[in-house]
């Protein structure tokens, strides 16, 4: 496979000394441009984002590659911070960069709690959530937000799938299973209609493939439980800063001021979804995870559902939202609806 390293004109690649780890972003448009910061989500980089700069010329484009992935420094995972790790990761790249003001944040899939975790402890201009995490987190938890058991049970670590995480680990780049991170990623990240250019398919492949893993990073540890279905969430990695028990952004309902806030999501993601094939309670329900204990006890978790409360709330509040949902879309619609999401965007950005 031939990977193109070149990036886009007008992006740029570097590397920084933070005050917590060594990160590497790219960046675009000029150095007194309004500071849009961009972060990806689990199992992706700053590169999912790279197509999407050129078009904002009149912004200071940042995409970092946050720790676990990239090129940034692999560092390992604090869970039991929930996504705070990634959120003082981000403000240390603000302050290395000297950034005085404070900037625009977008937060893809597991970043929408890291952005959302930033703006509860320091100023923000706006937040974008692109198709973000439910505001409880990810699996083994009910409609209310109370956890399906108490040890948090179907979230965390243990409920990646083991194959998926050693095709990552021997650098799988093939199309050989459908646990091949390729093939996860056309059925996952898009729309089914939507397949990237062969080139840029490979690079976005390879980017993926630099993801840690391991205990202290993808998908991080687990220990075993009672409870169905015999794991429950550690205190390191990716996953596990997803589970409920770590990972909660509702407080931004309480935020004064209120950030303006954007929400962008594809009607057809499979990832963040009420009733996602990804989650214990589905999977249970469908069969593919035997000794389903049944709907009373362990519920699909309705996680578009959970989001458009919280942000109701957060409306309610006092907060300005706004909400686009992507007709046929999938898990990225700034990728399978790219002209539609800038535009939205920027009418965003400038309306503020």
């Amino acid at each position: 496979m031939t990977i193109s390293p070149a990036l886009l004109p007008g992006v740029r690649s570097a590397t920084v000394d933070t005050d917590r780890i060594r990160m590497h972003y790219l960046e675009s448009g000029p150095a007194d441009g309004t500071p849009v910061l961009m972060v990806h989500g689990n199992l992706s980089t700053g590169r999912f984002f790279e197509h999407l700069m050129p078009e904002l010329p009149r912004y200071r484009v940042i995409a970092p590659d946050m720790r676990c992935f990239g090129d940034s420094e692999p560092a390992p995972l604090d869970a039991t911070r929930g996504l705070a790790d990634w959120a003082d990761d981000v403000f240390a790249l603000v302050r290395a960069l000297e950034i005085d003001e404070p900037p625009h944040l977008v937060g893809w899939s597991t970043a929408g709690a890291a952005i959302a975790r930033y703006a509860m402890d320091r100023p923000v201009a706006s937040l974008t959530f692109l198709d973000p995490v439910a505001p409880y987190g990810y699996g083994g938890i009910r409609a209310d937000g109370t956890p399906c058991f108490p040890d948090f049970a179907g979230s965390g670590g243990g409920t990646a799938n083991p194959e998926a995480v050693e095709r990552i680990a021997d650098g799988d780049a093939s199309a050989e299973s459908p646990f091949s991170i390729r093939n996860v990623m056309n059925a996952f990240y898009f729309a089914p209609t939507h397949r990237e250019p062969p080139e840029r398919e490979d690079l976005l492949v390879a980017e993926i493939l630099k993801t840690v893993t391991g205990d202290a990073n993808y998908p991080g540890d687990s220990v075993a439980s009672p409870n169905w279905p015999g794991t429950a969430p550690g205190t390191s990695g990716i996953l596990n800063a997803l589970s409920p028990r770590y990972c909660n952004w509702t407080g931004i309902v309480d935020l004064e001021p209120k950030p303006p806030v954007l929400w962008t999501h594809g009607s057809a993601d499979l990832v963040v979804a009420d009733g996602s094939p990804l989650e214990m309670g589905t999977l249970g329900a469908t069969g593919a995870v035997p000794g389903w204990p049944g709907p009373d006890v362990f519920p699909p978790q309705p996680m578009v559902s959970q989001i458009r409360e919280v942000l109701e709330r957060y409306a309610a509040a006092g907060g300005s939202v706004r909400t686009e949902i992507f007709d046929g879309s999938g898990h990225g619609p700034h990728l399978d609806a790219r002209e539609k999401w800038l535009a939205v965007f920027t009418e965003f950005l400038t309306s503020i």
